[in-house]
């Protein structure tokens, strides 16, 4: 781990992005990707997220709303295609 950086932002990559003026919601999620990207593989995200939400989230910053929305649950994908799918002669 580098000066920057913590357990759960080991880059310091999402510290930084909440100093940056002007950060759009594209760059944010970029960063986001970057720092997710960069976790150990067996390393669940969901607490440091919240970790890094209490310790950085500002209300209305691009960033808080990145990993609010990266909290949420994907919904499981729904079958498509096999036989139901295929034309009938």
């Amino acid at each position: 781990m580098n000066s920057k950086g913590s357990a759960e932002d080991p880059k310091g990559l999402i510290s930084e992005a909440y100093k940056i003026e002007g950060i759009t919601a594209g760059e944010c999620r970029s960063i986001f990707m970057d720092w997710a990207l960069s976790m150990p593989a067996d390393c669940g995200t969901e607490g440091p997220i919240r970790t890094l939400l209490e310790r950085h989230g500002q209300p209305d910053h691009p960033m808080t709303i990145v990993l609010q929305e990266a909290l949420v649950p994907m919904q499981r994908p729904r079958r498509r295609g096999g036989w139901k799918s295929r034309p009938r002669d």
